[in-house]
């Protein structure tokens, strides 16, 4: 059986690193990009967020005006940083995926407008001179967490976001494991259901065809569900699943054991110590994390799996900002280290 969370909280007040003596004080930029949405703001040694902003992900068809309403949106921290705080020392960028590392661009499989799109010389050109990060959002959570929120002290950690898609990153011996191109950790697409549907990646049967909130409020929808005044969104589905709906407790129980059988199958290959759960549908409490729990309990046959708690995430919607900005301003830690085919510049997975 996995032990189940403490609370369901997500204070991490008493979870801040130091700052180190004589460390440069400036914040870093952190620009946390999704299939939702799009959030910038200032990071410090502390892992205090401040000066937030947040857009909705851009939806039109022209690669370059989408990275402009980006860059409007960095504009409000880089503002304060710069009235504030002198300037920033990094732009640090979290991504969905897949990316290219070497190359330094993104394709996310939910925002088609950008494929192989230069992410990092467009966040450089923000800030010239400053250095510039590019990771994936689910190292980036994974990061966040170890560093300033559930995750700390965990030496084996999978961070895991549940939002429009589902993403994941790995701590493994207390580091970020990235892989060979930097797309380590996609959890959203490993393959739970051989004859499952068609996927965007260009697979099938994978788990964010069943757990993601897009997912989730879709089928309970073709079951009948809608929410209220029509509007039908995973809020309104955790909603409706905490006031006793059959229909939507069905789609979180669905999902839940989708997220169970992926978890321990995880947990078999990395043999890990603890999961954090965040994103946006994590935000249904219990009701999602009973049914993981109870997954788990159904798909995790070795002792050592069984043995893995699980966690709600500390930092909510920030964790993708503190990670990447972990990268930056703890780099002995965090920062990755590239792999010799990434250094001999192999090509990283893109979408279709």
């Amino acid at each position: 059986m996995t032990r189940t969370p403490r609370a369901l909280t997500t204070d991490s007040s008493a979870a801040r690193p130091s700052p180190e003596p004589g460390e440069d004080p400036r914040p870093v930029l952190a620009l946390d990009i999704g299939g939702t949405k799009i959030a910038a703001a200032l990071v410090d040694a502390a892992a205090r967020v401040s000066a937030r902003t947040q857009i909705p992900t851009p939806t039109g068809k022209d690669p370059d005006a989408a990275w402009s309403a980006v860059a409007g949106a960095a504009a409000v921290p880089l503002s304060q940083a710069g009235a504030h705080h002198g300037g920033v020392r990094g732009i640090a960028v979290s991504s969905a995926g897949p990316l290219d590392v070497a190359r330094g661009t993104i394709s996310p499989v939910m925002i088609p407008v950008w494929r192989d799109f230069p992410v990092r010389d467009r966040a450089a050109a923000l800030v010239p001179g400053r250095p510039v990060g590019l990771v994936g959002d689910g190292i980036c959570a994974a990061v966040g967490e170890h560093w300033a929120g559930a995750g700390r002290g965990a030496d084996h950690l999978l961070g895991c976001v549940v939002s429009t898609g589902v993403g994941g990153g790995l701590l493994l011996d207390g580091r970020p494991w990235t892989g060979r191109s930097g797309n380590a950790g996609h959890l959203g697409h490993t393959v739970i259901d051989l004859a499952g549907p068609p996927c965007l990646c260009g697979s099938r049967g994978c788990l964010e065809l069943y757990a993601s909130g897009t997912a989730l409020v879709a089928w309970a929808r073709r079951a009948g569900w809608r929410g209220p005044g029509g509007q039908s969104t995973a809020r309104d589905l955790s909603t409706a699943a905490r006031a006793g709906d059959p229909v939507a407790s069905a789609a979180f129980e669905r999902a839940g054991r989708a997220l169970g059988a992926a978890f321990a199958s995880v947990c078999a290959v990395c043999d890990l110590d603890r999961i954090v759960i965040g994103g946006g549908v994590a935000q249904a409490g219990r009701v999602l994390f009973e049914a993981i729990e109870a997954g788990m309990g159904e798909f995790a046959g070795l002792a050592f799996v069984r043995g893995v708690s699980l966690h709600p995430s500390a930092l909510g919607a920030d964790a993708c900002l503190v990670g990447a900005a972990a990268t930056l301003l703890a780099p002995d830690r965090y920062a990755r280290r590239p792999s010799s085919a990434a250094a001999d510049g192999a090509p990283a997975a893109a979408a279709p």
